[in-house]
């Protein structure tokens, strides 16, 4: 993971000066508040996770949907104030070779391709979203009229800047705020990816060894993360907390180098929410699109003929290329000891249960 000293630094200036970029963000809304107040948000499309569960893959589909308007690579660290940073960052385009992103898991970015940007703003207006002594769960209760002005008018920035119709995200964390989006957003449509959690499990350990790798080397990459927005893996590491006693249990068990169960504690966590708020509420689980990551992987159309047909966008040829790529990790978990996976299966069972994974499955 490579990091340019002038992208650290301003990274860092953006997350340590969140009010300044608020009242830029804000005087950019003032200059083209006659443009945004003819731009309507219809239906946004919210794809929210846990992460390694085929976010960003949806995310790679999805944006190339004909009108759809997605952040992207280019819009960070100056999130607030996209407009005013994208017409800056124009100047000095240059031509750009794909790269593989340093997640090493196939897939190749650009500045232009799409990605999660949102949550610079959430952890602004909401401080305690990161804060492990806090639980992180915003609810339908919740009023904030100032983050909602503003966030609307951050999505309106987005279609408007890419001349699109439809606002699509990724966001990990939006699964914690599902309820509140729902209510600022009523038409909003959320897609959530969900994998068998012995796999899902072995691929964050992966990544959370990679990314403690990049920091040993780069002592600067903690906070560049912070400054993104991502504690999923890394030093700065922080579990999304529904539970004081599950998030305890979290911190205990990645303090005493057992990772998996603290992973596995997490996505019982996330799925079991999941699972319950489509439970309570009828209304918003219409609204709520369940991709089993196995599906995606073994019949890539006829899931995004569903997931297409479930969001309201069109289909194309734009849409389609490329769909024979999509395949399971490469990763075997030849490494992982039977014992291992057990301990997962034992936090995580009955869970997994609801989603129609059985311990027996082919992983």
């Amino acid at each position: 993971m490579k990091i340019s000293a002038n992208d650290y630094l301003l990274a860092r200036a953006c997350h340590q000066n969140g009010a300044f970029f608020k009242w830029l963000g804000d005087r950019e809304t003032s200059l083209l508040r006659k443009q945004l107040t003819e731009i309507r948000i219809e239906m946004p499309v919210f794809i929210t996770g846990l992460a390694r569960a085929g976010t960003t893959l949806l995310l790679e589909i999805l944006s190339r949907v004909d009108g759809v308007a997605t952040h992207r690579y280019r819009d960070f660290p100056l999130v607030m104030a996209p407009y005013f940073w994208e017409r800056f960052t124009s100047r000095y385009a240059v031509s750009q070779v794909s790269v593989e992103r340093p997640h090493k898991d196939r897939i190749r970015i650009t500045k232009e391709s799409p990605e999660a940007f949102e949550e610079p703003i959430w952890q602004f207006f909401f401080p305690f979203v990161h804060d492990p002594k806090y639980l992180h769960k915003i609810g339908r209760e919740t009023s904030a009229p100032e983050f909602e002005r503003f966030f609307s008018d951050q999505l309106k920035k987005i279609l408007l800047l890419r001349k699109g119709g439809r606002y699509l995200s990724k966001g990990n964390y939006n699964l914690t705020r599902i309820e509140y989006l729902s209510k600022v957003f009523p038409d909003a449509r959320f897609v959530i990816p969900v994998r068998h959690p012995q796999t899902h499990v072995y691929s964050l350990m992966r990544q959370h060894k990679l990314f403690c790798e990049y920091s040993n080397k780069d002592k600067r990459v903690p906070d560049y993360l912070r400054a993104a927005g991502h504690y999923e893996f890394g030093p700065q590491r922080v579990p999304v907390s529904f539970s004081s006693v599950a998030t305890q249990r979290i911190l205990e068990a990645w303090q005493n180098a057992q990772e998996h169960i603290g992973y596995a504690i997490q996505w019982a966590q996330i799925y079991g929410y999941i699972a319950e708020l489509r439970q309570q509420d009828k209304e918003l689980s219409e609204r709520i699109f369940l991709v089993r990551y196995e599906d995606m992987c073994a019949n890539p159309k006829a899931t995004l003929d569903k997931l297409l047909a479930f969001t309201g966008l069109p289909s194309g040829s734009s849409v389609l290329e490329n769909l024979d790529k999509v395949s399971k990790s490469p990763h075997a978990m030849t490494d992982m000891p039977g014992a291992m996976r057990q301990e997962i299966w034992t936090e995580t069972d009955q869970v997994a249960g609801l989603y129609g994974y059985r311990s027996v499955d082919k992983i």
